[in-house]
């Protein structure tokens, strides 16, 4: 069939219109429609999405040796997870896994695991060779899929993780935007109704007891002791021992643990088992597990999840909210091997995220090192803060310094002295030492903590008609778009004909065409299936795939309850990130103008994977228009290159932009 694989999908695939297979797997590293030419992940969605099963995406290396991506720990370079695994993900696509690759002709072994593969010489093409290991893994968790998705659901088993971030501060039960005990409730009920051996707590207050509290003050835990798992038994049954023992010390370690044994948290609701994630380990800097490679687990974390796949039997986990510590556990960032944390703490079991909308950076780091397949969540509006930029400002650079390494002195120092400025300027104690860094940061997260002012997101509910009438204001305000009157917003979301005809504008096709739009995002904030997604995604079915970004300045992520990816390369920056970002960079070239009297020879910039995942690549254009140039589209209209703007054309002088990139945006391209 070519590029388009469709046909070949419902000839062998397919019988009488439904799935004659439990699962796919494409072993090609690209598009189900279009190959290496194109993508048109619309029409490809459309056909899984009729095929209905799970689709895992994996790829071989093809611009590194074995040896080169078994000794690394980058993993992927960027342009194979570009290729390989974020075009795959527009499809739908979960599961991300290297199956293979070409040796470097050497007999230099391999040491991405503990096999040490050692590949035939070949000629010099250097035929693919398969990694064995990557390859049973995959294997088996293909296997794993199709058995949940052939269990019954009143047999099923579902491990649900909630989080505790930071540790000992009251967080337990907790994520960005989550009511997390309203929307574990209705997820519970919605199982229950759907044929699930669930006994449902009676009220929300009675699940967050019976999950936070129980026989905590017996143990002195921070929730219900569900299963103590003896010190011997660890020991026997952690293949990771010596090195866990090397870092925490001898079992059971200090952590979540008495003289007996290792404490598992949480309670068991019939064949439901609500879990709490165990603390990252640094109770006074949990971040440091995150950016210090070497380090391992503690022995609480891996003997948690070695409960639920033995102890408890999960047929499926399902972390709930965003977000855990399994993704960030040490390890290659994209790529990884059975050597890497993540995949020694999730293994086969079936992974389900579900996460917020908003965040789609965080989450394909969830995606590519723990295997998720992701329900997106709606987040609700912030309100503006005069406080809230600053805060943000400091903490990326906050997040700069902790990221940079001990001997970056000169860097180090520079910011904190720009911590200083930014502490003082939004009235904080500025930082003069690294513990006070440390300091600074702690207080940090207690400010934003605060500024949640429009409450949090249960799970399935829609939202209110008034939080619709802002938030249809607010997406007009920031997409640029002509405002209308909050009158007419209201009579629209009241289903009020006259609506547009009370906005104050003029009445064009543009006008109708804005409202059309706003209609439509109306109706879709009013109702919510991420609930029914949930029970679709345990049943082991295809989750069609999204965007993520901001719902105000992106309606198009709505419906939530989809899998989220990060974005098209071939669609950054979009048409809207192009006069975003062409207003932005004259705004910068203003203020310069204005408060020195010249134009700027140069300007520096950091590009951040949130802020453009958000944007649609506004932060990207902006680079583009200081430079004076413009991306340039191939006939598929997909992003081909750029092109600079004749000088005539623009009107000014080109401005040298230099880029630095955060380690999410250059992972993600």
């Amino acid at each position: 069939s070519g590029l388009d694989q469709r046909p070949a999908v419902e000839t062998f695939f397919m019988k009488d219109g439904k799935a004659s297979v439990d699962a796919v797997v494409s072993l090609t590293g690209f598009s189900l429609v279009g190959g290496p030419a194109y993508n048109d992940a619309d029409a490809a969605a459309d056909m899984l999405a009729k095929l209905d099963v799970p689709y895992l995406a994996a790829h071989p290396l093809e611009f590194q040796t074995l040896q080169h991506w078994g000794a690394g720990t980058q993993g992927l370079l960027p342009l194979e997870a570009t290729m390989m695994v974020a075009i795959p993900e527009l499809d739908g696509a979960s599961v991300p896994s290297v199956f293979g690759g070409r040796s470097d002709g050497t007999d230099t072994p391999c040491t991405g695991c503990d096999r040490g593969c050692v590949f035939p010489a070949s000629s010099l093409s250097r035929a693919m060779q398969p990694c064995s290991e990557r390859a049973e893994a995959l294997a088996a968790k293909t296997l794993k899929l199709v058995a949940l998705r052939r269990s019954e659901r009143a047999d099923r088993k579902i491990a649900t993780v909630l989080f505790n971030f930071p540790p000992n501060s009251g967080s337990a039960g907790t994520a960005a935007f989550l009511s997390v005990f309203e929307s574990l409730h209705a997820t519970l009920r919605a199982m229950a109704a759907a044929g699930y051996t669930v006994d449902v707590p009676a009220d929300v207050e009675a699940l967050r007891d019976a999950v936070l509290k129980g026989n905590s003050d017996r143990f002195g835990s921070e929730a219900n002791v569900h299963a103590r798992i003896a010190t011997d038994d660890h020991v026997r049954s952690e293949p990771h021992l010596d090195a866990i023992e090397a870092q925490w010390g001898p079992a059971p370690g200090r952590q979540q643990a008495d003289s007996h044994g290792i404490h598992i948290l949480g309670a068991q609701f019939g064949n439901v088992f609500v879990g709490l994630q165990p603390g990252f380990g640094y109770e006074g800097d949990p971040m440091r597990l995150l950016f210090e490679g070497r380090f391992t687990p503690t022995h609480a974390f891996t003997a948690f999840y070695r409960y639920l796949k033995e102890g408890f039997g999960a047929h499926a986990v399902l972390h709930f909210g965003t977000h855990g510590a399994l993704e960030f556990m040490p390890g290659k960032q994209a790529g990884i091997t059975g050597d890497c944390w993540p995949e020694r703490l999730i293994g086969d079991l079936p992974n389900f995220y579900l996460y917020a909308g908003n965040n789609p950076s965080e989450a394909m780091i969830a995606k590519r090192r723990s295997g998720a397949t992701l329900i997106s969540y709606l987040t609700p509006a912030i309100s503006k803060s005069g406080l809230y930029k600053g805060l943000t400002d400091l903490k990326a650079s906050i997040d700069r310094w902790r990221s940079s390494p001990p001997e970056a002195v000169a860097e180090r120092t520079s910011l904190v002295e720009l911590m200083r400025d930014q502490a003082e300027a939004i009235d904080l104690s500025a930082p003069i030492c690294d513990a006070d860094v440390h300091a600074l940061a702690t207080k940090l997260y207690e400010i934003e903590e605060a500024l949640i002012p429009n409450g949090l997101h249960v799970v399935g509910d829609g939202e209110t008609a008034e939080a619709r009438i802002d938030l249809l204001e607010a997406s007009c305000a920031a997409r640029g778009n002509a405002q209308p009157s909050r009158h007419s917003l209201a009579l629209l979301v009241a289903g009020d004909a006259r609506a547009s005809a009370a906005s104050g504008l003029e009445d064009s096709a543009e006008t109708r065409a804005l409202f059309a739009e706003l209609a439509k995002t109306n109706a879709l904030l009013a109702t919510n299936p991420e609930l029914d997604a949930i029970v679709t995604a345990l049943d082991g079915r295809y989750i069609r795939p999204v965007a993520g970004g901001d719902v105000i300045r992106n309606p198009d992520i709505l419906p939530t309850g989809r899998n989220i990816h990060g974005f098209d390369p071939f669609r950054i920056p979009s048409a809207f990130a192009l006069k975003d970002g062409a207003e932005q960079a004259e705004r910068v070239l203003t203020r310069h103008r204005d408060d020195t009297g010249a134009m700027p020879e140069s300007v520096a910039m950091v590009l951040w994977g949130t802020d453009n995942l958000k944007s649609e690549g506004a932060q990207l254009a902006q680079a583009m228009a200081l430079i004076g140039a413009r991306p340039r589209f191939d006939s598929y209209g997909r992003l081909a290159g750029a092109e600079l703007i004749p000088l005539a054309e623009l009107g000014r002088p080109r401005i040298d932009a230099i880029v630095t990139l955060s380690g999410i945006f250059r992972d993600l391209l």
